[in-house]
């Protein structure tokens, strides 16, 4: 069992966010070096405040959802509110449907990120926005490229990173929870210093908690140094988009 220590330093949080609160899940990791103890793991019980409440308890929380819109599509928004009287779409569309973090991630893993201004994401991303600046507005400072606090993170890409099953675990259907089931198991053997203590069935349960843990321990991984922010060339973009912060290798 992990000690847990009276620092934020010592905890991470994992929000996989939803629009609609009761299928928002939480966990909190605390750590001591590698080893990892899950000290909460719920889904349903935290609104925007309490969400604020967790990001500040910890020392890094890892977020699955866009932290913002590609520029190109904010760009486009804003003219066609402006008259529009000049719109084109382009050739390629993909500037104005993912970020630079989308492409990248894509490019990198092979797993292709929701598109934020044209999936139902987005109205995931509407609640996310509020929930930082309600941070910012705390004094909790957001920096959205992936240095700071709360970081961008993607449980899919982690996962096939980790060379895990990445697809088919969500959702209540008999094959889904077979698979979840699976995957709960090659997680734990994967990261044997991971104790899920008393949340591993709620993990078989629902994908929301799993993937919050999942986030939990990309968070970890990011203040041990073992994910990759985004490239200094690309960081004002970055700030404005968000970054999908992908963590290194299962060691």
């Amino acid at each position: 069992m992990v000690a847990i220590s009276d620092t934020v330093d010592a905890l991470t949080a994992g929000i996989d966010l939803s629009a609609n609160p009761r299928k928002t899940g939480v966990a909190t990791i605390a750590w001591d070096g590698d080893a990892a103890t899950v000290v909460e793991c719920a889904v349903g019980h935290h609104d925007d405040a309490a969400l604020c409440e967790v990001v500040r308890a910890a020392g890094t929380t890892g977020i699955d959802c866009p932290l913002g819109w590609p520029d190109a599509f904010v760009d486009f928004v804003a003219a066609r509110r402006d008259g529009g009287h000049d719109l084109q779409i382009p050739p390629d569309r993909r500037p104005l449907t993912y970020r630079a973090t989308d492409l990248d991630v894509w490019e990198r893993t092979g797993v292709r990120p929701l598109t934020v201004s044209a999936d139902r994401i987005g109205s995931v991303a509407m609640r996310c926005a509020v929930i930082l600046a309600m941070l910012t507005r705390s004094g909790t400072v957001v920096d959205r490229s992936g240095r700071g606090p709360v970081i961008e993170v993607y449980p899919a890409a982690a996962l096939k990173i980790w060379e895990l099953p990445h697809r088919g675990y969500k959702g209540q259907d008999p094959e889904a929870r077979r698979v979840r089931d699976e995957l709960v198991n090659k997680v734990t053997d994967t990261f044997p210093r991971l104790d899920l203590a008393d949340f591993a069935q709620a993990c078989r349960d629902s994908d929301d908690a799993l993937d919050a843990v999942l986030c939990a321990v990309i968070a970890g991984y990011a203040r041990q140094g073992r994910c990759e922010p985004s490239p200094e060339g690309l960081r004002d973009l970055a700030s404005r988009e968000g970054w999908i912060v992908l963590p290194g290798p299962a060691a």
